[in-house]
């Protein structure tokens, strides 16, 4: 499984890539391993605001239907509409074409409440979530 080095990680199963103040927000290939088929992904409108582990949408599979949680503080700024047309390209490349939504990040994100790629990998490895 892969778990990309320079991107950070919830344990809520989100992937986060800072860049200055703005930041592209989506789910990690485990997470979506685990939900098995996608067939549909809300996400929020451009201009809504989010707290820091609010949820910001849902991601639906042929198994269940998971919300989404904002790993920062922000601003929607951009929504990726080919994952929306297309959820199941989110099991093919969740890391590049697969993110959900860029945002205006707020504020300095909490070192603490974000994982790095070997942080992650354990917590994934661990089992116990």
């Amino acid at each position: 499984m892969e778990f990309p080095v320079g991107l950070k990680y919830t344990k809520d199963h989100e992937w986060i890539e800072l860049s200055s103040s703005v930041a592209k927000v989506g789910v990690t290939a485990y997470a979506i391993d685990q939900l098995g088929d996608i067939v549909h992904v809300d996400l929020p409108k451009v201009g809504d605001t989010f707290e820091a582990g609010a949820a910001f949408g849902t991601i639906e599979s042929t198994k269940t239907v998971s919300d989404l949680y904002m790993p920062v503080a922000g601003k929607v700024i951009e929504i990726n509409k080919a994952a929306t047309e297309n959820p199941e390209s989110l099991q093919s490349d969740p890391y590049k074409n697969g993110w959900l939504v860029k945002l205006e990040v707020k504020g300095t994100p909490s070192a603490d409440s974000l994982l790095d790629a070997a942080a992650y990998e354990a917590f994934v490895a661990d089992g116990s979530h």
